[in-house]
């Protein structure tokens, strides 16, 4: 049958360059399932393959998108435990930007019950590395105080999710109010527009000490990094654990060692997909415990819009401009996102 889909053909910084294309896609093999999309996240990596700056490149031309839910519309000749109408889940490194995809069985599960298709799309990488952050990496406790930086990204917001869940003070940090007010909406205990005039360089240190009793935070999530990752220095508490998890602010930083020494801190670098392949047991754990709290309602990720794919440009530009608060998404097939929440 033949799909729309938007796919990249060269290698191009200008992400503009993707076209919407009409492309045949065959009968599914004998292992393997068809699904008709109808929502697909919109991460950082699909910008970065388009741009070829992500560790794993695609062969072109290929269709952005990793993410994905919908509906089985056919199952292939060796496919016994799915059936046609099932509601699915699927994870890959690209190929989601489009009206239907053929996939190997085993790479679907079945759609959260608690979730529409643009939740059930937008949960799987976000919740899993906040997952693997916070309990394989800093084993955070009920009652610990916990910091998360860029709060108001799909990361961040499940870092604050997650946080609640598992009994913690959560203090949350962002650079708009507006964005700010969603997640304190969703939890937080606190939050800290770090750009405010009264603030320090950094934005948060006095803060979270007042927050804390003078204390200071016990796990620091940082998917941020520069001055963030500097100030966190100076606010952590004796024995803290600070989360690296990437670079968004596009700045290394180089830790005090010093810092590190008087207060006997750890910083932790996270993968949560290395992770996974480094301790295959624990990673299909991880996967089991994410996908639980999902099915059961406990974790939900905030999507703040819906792009048609024939808009798909404008959800990358969207999400490259930091405009996104929590996840975005691509739709297809007719499907119309609930109201952001």
């Amino acid at each position: 049958m033949q799909i729309k889909t938007v796919r990249c053909h060269k290698i191009d910084e200008d992400i503009t360059t993707v076209t919407l294309d009409t492309v045949d896609l065959p009968a599914p093999s004998e292992n393997e399932v068809q699904v008709q999309l109808k929502a697909c996240a919109v991460n950082f990596p699909d910008i970065l393959k388009i741009q070829g700056k992500y560790q794993r490149k695609p062969p072109l031309p290929f269709a952005p998108g990793g993410e994905a839910a919908g509906d089985i519309i056919a199952v292939g000749s060796n496919v016994s435990n799915i059936s046609l109408g099932d509601q699915v889940i699927l994870g890959g490194d690209y190929g989601g930007f489009a009206e239907a995809i053929n996939v190997l069985a085993s790479a679907v599960k079945p759609m959260p019950q608690a979730m529409d298709y643009a939740a059930a799309a937008s949960f799987q990488t976000a919740y899993m590395t906040a997952w693997v952050a916070l309990t394989c990496r800093g084993h955070l406790q009920p009652g610990e105080n916990l910091l998360v930086h860029g709060a108001t990204g799909g990361v961040g917001m499940a870092a604050v999710d997650l946080g609640k869940y598992l009994g913690a003070n959560v203090i949350a940090t962002g650079g708009r109010d507006d964005k700010l007010e969603i997640v304190k909406s969703r939890g937080a205990d606190h939050v800290i527009n770090y750009t405010m005039p009264s603030q320090k360089i950094g934005g948060f240190r006095d803060e979270v000490k007042s927050l804390t009793n003078g204390r200071g935070a016990d796990v620091i999530f940082d998917p941020v990094g520069g001055g963030a990752f500097d100030e966190s220095m100076r606010c952590i508490n004796t024995d803290g654990r600070l989360l690296t998890i990437g670079f968004t602010s596009g700045q290394w930083p180089s830790a005090a060692v010093n810092l590190i020494l008087i207060k006997q801190l750890s910083i932790i670098g996270v993968r949560a997909g290395e992770y996974g392949r480094t301790y295959p047991d624990k990673g299909r754990e991880n996967t089991r415990a994410v996908y639980e709290l999902a099915n059961n309602g406990h974790i939900k990720p905030y999507v703040c819009k819906a792009f048609p794919l024939t808009e798909a440009i404008s959800a990358m530009q969207m999400l490259a401009s930091r405009e996104v608060v929590g996840k975005c998404v691509v739709t297809m097939n007719g499907y119309t996102m609930p109201t952001a929440r």
